[in-house]
């Protein structure tokens, strides 16, 4: 009798854990985040902390399921996903954003920012935040800006050191008409590509060169089909947390703060980590083999702009471009 007591006693203890996790379980959300780069780039580093930045801050309420290598599309396609309520988040980079909020396609022209630090302070101010805001009117929420790094030139025919020395090269450049626009006025063959096909591409010879930050370029071992590189800077490539409006909307006021601290915890990883690869990927793309052009002629570059430069006056705005410049 005492056995059978014992036996029934222990039945219902494991009975109430088993409600008691299963309870647990389903108080748990998992939500599905995209990035385009690789696990072991700056962007599963960033992506990382901010998955587990969030789990930390709301007690283990969500989870971040990441999803690496464009596995979920590219970041159009995300986008796109995102507005169809079908993904619950992405990790995105500048280049994609335009074609789907043109007003942010002012940060595509080229040389707009002196340095990095001169975008930094343009994105951490007044006007990034503004910019931020933007994308409401796209279904979107966006928690933070992160960063891609100073965008650079690559190519496996000669070295570049100004625009006279694009002329005749076919580039991929991001889906981004500012950036076509640009790249057109230096002379190049200028054309868009999804990123996910880029290296194909360039591996078949359909492109000559491409151009992005030193970060990504490490990450997709464009090395292997790539013989120049020309440390152009560009373009600053920002990148940021996005959240459909149905998921941001699912989530209790008390919780929102959690995932804005967390997106600032990851931009933040994202900025370190940008930093040290365009620090050390010099010298890593030497031991590659990579022929390296540490400067270019940004007077003559921005020269060839200046046709394309009174288009983008008109199109965004003087007073905008202005404002930018006058950040210090």
């Amino acid at each position: 009798m005492l056995l059978k007591k014992f036996a029934l006693t222990a039945g219902i203890a494991g009975l109430a854990l088993s409600l008691l996790c299963s309870s647990a379980s389903a108080a748990e959300r998992v939500l599905r985040m995209g990035f385009l780069s690789s696990q072991d780039s700056h962007f599963g580093a960033s992506t990382t902390a901010f998955a587990q930045e969030l789990t930390k801050r709301t007690d283990g309420r969500y989870r971040i399921e990441l999803y690496p290598n464009s596995t979920l599309g590219g970041e159009l396609e995300m986008i796109g996903e995102m507005q169809r309520n079908h993904l619950d988040g992405a990790f995105v980079t500048n280049a994609a954003l335009a074609s789907v909020i043109p007003e942010m396609g002012v940060f595509d022209i080229p040389f707009l920012f002196r340095d990095v630090n001169h975008a930094r302070a343009v994105l951490d101010g007044p006007i990034g935040q503004e910019y931020l805001a933007i994308f409401k009117k796209k279904g979107l929420v966006a928690l933070a800006w992160g960063e891609n790094g100073m965008r650079h030139i690559t190519n496996s025919k000669r070295p570049i050191t100004g625009p006279a020395d694009l002329k005749g090269l076919k580039i991929r450049v991001p889906q981004s008409d500012v950036m076509i626009a640009g790249f057109k006025a230096f002379g190049a063959n200028a054309q868009p590509l999804a990123f996910p096909a880029l290296y194909g591409a360039l591996q078949s010879g359909e492109f000559d060169g491409q151009e992005n930050p030193m970060a990504l370029i490490l990450a997709s071992q464009f090395q292997k089909v790539q013989k120049y590189i020309s440390l152009s800077g560009h373009v600053y490539s920002s990148a940021v947390f996005l959240l459909p409006d149905s998921t941001w909307d699912s989530i209790p006021a008390d919780d929102r703060p959690a995932f804005v601290a967390a997106a600032q915890v990851g931009a933040k990883v994202s900025r370190e980590a940008a930093t040290q690869l365009e620090r050390s990927g010099i010298e890593q793309l030497r031991r590659a083999g990579m022929t390296i052009t540490e400067s270019v002629n940004r007077a003559a570059f921005e020269q060839a702009l200046q046709g394309a430069y009174a288009e983008f006056a008109t199109k965004f705005g003087s007073e905008t471009l202005q404002r930018i410049r006058s950040i210090q």
